[in-house]
């Protein structure tokens, strides 16, 4: 849509004493005029363009244009000049055109040299204002001669043209406080959100963008990112020296240069091994001191707290170089693939996970989209923006796909954003990020916006590191350790409801899981269960219709929901709990406490041991795991440590009995 006044002018005008053609595509010089040449002259009121407007000097004529094109919904550019012949008085005439105007000429493929796909948003619009210069009463001045006003493109909302490149500015002072930011540490996000407190002005409403913000950062730079990804090369393999079970990965282009590297540590393999169904691939930050693309693989362990999996650094981030990194990331953990992934919205690296993880189940992260809501609505709804937030994410927790629909639709009325293409986009997109659309597939919690918090602390913590890139290596391998000191500090649990349900996953889940497992067991008393032929029907005792459906199989001991909570986090829902109640069940079923959310993880412990692929100090580094947790766990109460004092008395006296191997024996005092 276009302003009223502007409106009216969607037709040609054009001085026939002064008619030239112009061809938009013409690549003539758009060198600024070096007359002296000033003139007093009224100041011009109109707010459209028409044939004999006089200006001063063409800026004055290209400042009046910028604001007609900026209330109208785009922007321009300079685009020719001209002289006449014969005069030899330099520059006679200009033309100001629609910043889509013309075509973007193909550029010849250089094979020696990677191509950058970036579309161009020019689309050979004709608007146009052409001024020429004329002399009156021997002053100089600019006259328009030519004017249209026809475009072949939508025109944006005021709320959207602001956008526009010509339009977005960084003020010196700005500049910088975005320098002193940057000396922080601190992402480009958390810079724009402290200008907007500054400047007291609402989210995406700064003069400028994220990417204003990368740009400029780039420009700061005074290191010299080769040398820097040469010495990122050379510590990965001094690691690996060190630490032969440390992995890692790079790709040379032709010039013998740093492409990509990807590395891992051994205790992230093991920690994948048992915690790997569910991963972030988080790509949304950049490796600040040699300016590159930076992939953070993650995921959650039986404590609820994130790990890491395995770290990548790209120098572009492409359909090429994502692929590159899944083959990477799939070759540390020995070809095995997680059941699912998160990521950002990239659609290069949804199309890389099709190719290379064809069994993974590919979803968007939700915390990072909704990052990104301030940006997208906060302008284009205004005092409605918390409204529709706060019904975004009633639609992203329904259970059922028919009522995401209906209820979508009915937002989209609702709020007048038929036309926002970010909700179109969200909504192409929907069954990546859609609750409705993923409840049947294991994602360890990580849905959950809250759980955001918590990954993003944990990654923040190496990215403050980047200053040194050996440390930023490095600390990679020191997380583990921290993590299970973390674990043995936290507090003993709490039994509510004093049911032996609760008694018995108390005793087998980590605290994180039992902490979920018990919200469900409060919440199960508030339900009823009523049987029907093919299963039960459970509801909350306030209601009087709907409810979910509860399928259970006594005898195969399989039970299972309508509301797909245990598929997709792993902890059974009130409504199977209650079933469960009702039916006198005791203990919960052992296929509905999974290994990753117990206090002792991965398989049986005999079957660990007896591995052939096992050499002997793995499993002395095993052992020393098992009796670590065991020291944690019984010092939590005395009733704990007289089981364990007990049973470990006992465990001697039977190991004392075994005779010993002289080899084996060496081994374990060189492990000591």
């Amino acid at each position: 849509m276009i302003s009223e006044e502007a409106g009216e002018m969607l037709m040609v005008y054009d001085d026939p004493s002064n008619q030239q053609s112009l061809s938009l595509d013409d690549g003539s010089s758009t060198e600024e005029s070096h007359d002296d040449t000033r003139l007093s002259l009224e100041t011009n009121t109109d707010t459209v363009p028409y044939i004999g407007q006089r200006f001063a000097t063409h800026d004055a004529a290209y400042q009046f244009y910028s604001e007609f094109a900026k209330r109208c919904g785009f922007s321009i550019r300079r685009h020719r000049t001209e002289g006449k012949d014969g005069i030899g008085k330099g520059l006679t005439r200009r033309y100001f055109v629609c910043h889509r105007a013309g075509n973007t000429p193909v550029k010849a493929a250089n094979e020696g040299k990677q191509q950058r796909n970036r579309k161009s948003s020019r689309c050979g619009c004709q608007a146009y204002i052409r001024i020429s210069k004329s002399s009156e009463l021997g002053a100089f001045e600019w006259r328009v001669t030519g004017f249209a006003n026809h475009h072949n493109h939508e025109l944006l909302e005021p709320n959207q043209v602001r956008f526009l490149p010509a339009y977005r500015s960084i003020s010196e002072a700005d500049k910088s406080r975005i320098l002193m930011f940057a000396k922080t540490r601190i992402s480009v996000q958390q810079m724009m959100r402290l200008l907007e407190l500054e400047k007291c002005v609402e989210p995406g409403y700064l003069p400028f963008t994220e990417k204003d913000v990368r740009n400029l950062l780039q420009s700061f730079r005074k290191i010299d990112s080769e040398d820097e990804s040469i010495d990122l090369l050379r510590i990965c393999r001094n690691i690996k020296d060190k630490e032969p079970d440390f992995k890692f990965e790079y790709l040379l282009d032709s010039n013998n240069r740093l492409e990509n590297i990807a590395w891992s540590y051994a205790s992230s393999i093991e920690s994948y091994d048992v915690f790997g169904d569910a991963v972030v691939f988080d790509t949304t930050h950049r490796l600040t001191a040699i300016d590159m693309p930076l992939g953070i693989w993650i995921g959650v362990n039986n404590y609820g707290t994130p790990c890491f999996f395995g770290c990548v650094i790209l120098r572009e981030e492409n359909l090429r170089s994502l692929s590159w990194a899944l083959k990477a990331f799939l070759g540390f953990m020995n070809g095995k693939a997680p059941q699912t992934m998160l990521t950002d919205q990239n659609m290069c690296l949804k199309e890389a996970m099709a190719a290379e993880m064809p069994s993974t189940k590919h979803a968007l992260c939700i915390w990072m989209i909704v990052a990104k809501f301030p940006s997208w609505f906060n302008a284009v709804l205004g005092d409605r923006y918390n409204d529709w937030k706060a019904e975004f994410h009633r639609l992203y927790n329904l259970e059922s796909i028919e009522d995401f629909e209906l209820g979508w639709r009915d937002m989209v009325t609702s709020f007048g954003l038929h036309a926002n293409r970010h909700i179109a986009n969200l909504y192409a997109l929907r069954s990546l990020w859609a609750l409705p659309y993923l409840r049947s597939h294991f994602f360890a919690g990580m849905m959950a916006i809250g759980h955001s918090k918590s990954i993003n602390a944990f990654i923040q913590r190496f990215l403050i590191a980047q200053t040194r890139l050996p440390h930023f290596v490095e600390q990679f391998k020191d997380q583990a350790a921290e993590q299970q000191i973390m674990q043995q500090n936290l507090q003993n649990i709490n039994l509510k409801t004093g049911a032996p349900m609760e008694s018995h996953a108390a005793s087998v889940l980590t605290p994180y899981a039992f902490s979920k497992l018990q919200e469900q067991l409060v919440l199960a008393a508030h339900y009823a269960s009523f049987q029907m032929e093919d299963g039960f029907l459970v509801r909350h005792h306030t209601k009087l219709e709907g409810g979910r459906k509860v399928y259970w199989m006594p005898r195969e001991g399989i039970i299972s929901c309508s509301c797909h909570q245990f598929e997709l986090s792993g902890i059974l829902c009130r409504h199977t709990l209650r079933v469960l109640s009702t039916g006198n069940c005791f203990q919960i079923p052992e296929r509905y406490l999974p290994v990753r959310w117990r206090r002792v993880t991965g398989t049986p412990p005999s079957k660990l041991v007896r591995d052939p692929q096992r050499n002997h100090s793995e499993n002395v580094q095993l052992l020393r795991n098992m009796v670590s947790s065991l020291i944690s766990e019984s010092g939590k109460s005395k009733e704990r440590l007289e089981i364990a004092t007990e049973g470990v008395s006992m465990l001697l006296s039977r190991i004392r009995e075994q005779p010993v191997s002289s080899t084996h024996g060496n081994a374990i005092q060189r492990n000591v």
